[in-house]
């Protein structure tokens, strides 16, 4: 008999962390973030990372795991993930994985395998190394040539993102929107159900210019200062992540303060819309209009999906 789990999806600023908190209370279940920001310790304000009053006392995982110099991809999160629901479920509870990292939530879902690129790291490098020397867009422009699909899906400044495809492409071959189609037809190995939280486009930008006001306000660029300060280097893929490296320039004496929250809100509404695109082309799922609905509503009727699909 396959084992429960629920998924949560969406893009940034939905309230995916409210709803999965509320959920877990109603369905005794437990969180594992799918999101590959809120792993790092010190890198609270920028990724929105879920503060410890906010749980509710529902308990967490995969949230300050690492520090920002350390790896962490899609097998490091897929194999700690599945240690973390085996021991959940050895509790008698639900896992609840929830983040806005969709390629992330799909492994995990389909169990993908990733082995046929771990031996060789030689390319990895190769791609990183040319991102450095001419410029990411080179980079982009190499995926566009071979996989016009999947650069659909990802924005060209993503390096860790374009290098995991054209990696793919290099060691097998294949395309790697061709592998993600083909992973969406497995049958996942879970009593699955993937639940998409979202909202009307203006009003999630509306939300997305609020919450990064409210980020710095409460401290986003001493967070940013102090990473730097302790010897995080910008060229690391954490301080890569939206959030931090738009206020780089600014420390360096290279754009104001405001300019530098400009291009942040702009980033930051742009992931959005790409997460949107990446949901609905990649991941099958029950999408829950919260703004609409309102909280209550969405989550009776995610709780009666999940009893009709005897997950609970």
């Amino acid at each position: 008999m396959k084992k429960p789990l629920v998924m949560i999806g969406g893009p940034t600023a939905c309230g995916k962390t409210a709803f999965s908190i509320e959920l877990a209370k109603k369905i005794n279940g437990e969180i594992i973030s799918a999101d590959s920001m809120q792993v790092y310790r010190h890198m609270d304000i920028g990724t929105a990372k879920v503060r410890p009053d906010e749980m509710d006392g529902v308990p967490h995982y995969l949230i300050d795991e690492f520090d920002p110099d350390e790896e962490y991809n899609v097998m490091i999160f897929q194999k700690m993930a599945k240690a973390y629901m085996e021991e959940i479920w050895n509790k008698g509870k639900i896992p609840i994985v929830v983040g806005g990292t969709g390629f992330y939530i799909n492994a995990l879902l389909y169990d993908s395998e990733f082995t046929e690129t771990e031996s060789d790291t030689s390319y990895r490098e190769f791609c990183y190394q040319l991102a450095e020397t001419e410029g990411a867009e080179v980079l982009f422009a190499k995926l566009l040539e071979i996989d016009p699909e999947y650069a659909k899906t990802t924005h060209a400044n993503n390096v860790k993102r374009v290098t995991r495809a054209l990696e793919y492409h290099h060691l097998t071959g294949e395309k790697f929107s061709d592998h993600n189609e083909e992973q969406k037809e497995k049958e996942s190995p879970y009593n699955a159900s993937v639940v998409i939280v979202h909202m009307e486009r203006q009003k999630m930008y509306e939300r997305i210019e609020l919450r990064i006001d409210l980020m710095v306000q409460e401290g986003l660029l001493p967070e940013v200062k102090g990473l730097l300060d302790m010897g995080y280097t910008p060229d690391l893929v954490s301080m890569q992540g939206i959030g931090y490296k738009e206020f780089v320039p600014y420390f360096k004496g290279e754009c104001t303060q405001e300019e530098a929250i400009i291009e942040l809100k702009t980033a930051t509404r742009r992931f959005a819309k790409r997460q949107l695109t990446w949901f609905n082309r990649q991941v099958s799922g029950k999408w829950v209009n919260v703004s609409e609905m309102g909280m209550e509503l969405a989550l009776e009727e995610v709780v009666l999906d999940l009893q009709e699909k005897e997950i609970i």
